[in-house]
């Protein structure tokens, strides 16, 4: 196994997505959270904020303590409560977060039987993986045994034509359109059937 095999890229996404251990809130690593979870610069929190620049920059680095009207201008800015920036984000909290991914920008990612496309990698804490694969394997010999892992998979079907192979089933004929949510600890792999190399979205749970 390698460190791009379909286990590791889930292995890698679940640690980075580890909580850092409690720490006393601290407001400028506050509002800078806050700034980036809506992937804004300085300057644009700033200009949101009316605030300047350089203002805002000494808040997130503790070197200055701003007045209530700059905490009012910080929290319009932000479109949050004043109290919310004193406010650690409750689990499940929404945080507005969002990440596009451009057709052909995902982080690229090959092994031997896929070419993984990862989706959203900019993301950390995610609850789920989503990644595009172009299906290069023909055979279940060119697998090194079945990719197992924790968790739940949802399998898309988005060109050509699949055959799923699972531990407990017979295997599955899958075409454009055809989908497939399973046990992940189920082994399991996919090979394409079709001339060209099928192509899927798989979704994998990191919970």
């Amino acid at each position: 196994m390698t460190d791009r095999d379909p286990q590791n890229l889930i292995r890698i996404a679940r640690e980075n997505g580890q909580d850092a251990h409690a720490v006393p809130l601290d407001l400028g690593v506050r509002v800078r959270e806050l700034r980036k979870a809506r992937d804004w610069t300085l300057e644009q929190a700033a200009r949101q904020a009316g605030l300047a620049r350089s203002t805002l920059s000494k808040i997130e680095n503790g070197q200055m303590s701003p007045t209530y009207d700059a905490l009012k201008k910080l929290a319009t800015g932000l479109e949050i409560s004043v109290p919310q920036l004193f406010t650690p984000p409750r689990p499940g909290q929404v945080n507005g977060r969002m990440a596009v991914t451009r057709t052909g920008q995902g982080t690229p990612q090959a092994t031997v039987t896929y070419e993984h496309e990862l989706l959203a990698d900019t993301l950390t804490k995610k609850q789920m993986l989503p990644y595009r694969a172009r299906v290069r394997a023909r055979d279940m010999s060119e697998f090194d045994g079945w990719v197992r892992h924790d968790g739940e998979e949802f399998l898309y079907v988005l060109t050509g034509v699949i055959r799923l192979y699972t531990e407990f089933y017979e295997p599955v004929e899958m075409r454009r359109g055809d989908s497939a949510y399973y046990d992940a600890s189920m082994g399991h792999n996919v090979v394409s059937v079709s001339q060209e190399d099928a192509n899927i979205l798989w979704v994998t749970s990191l919970i």
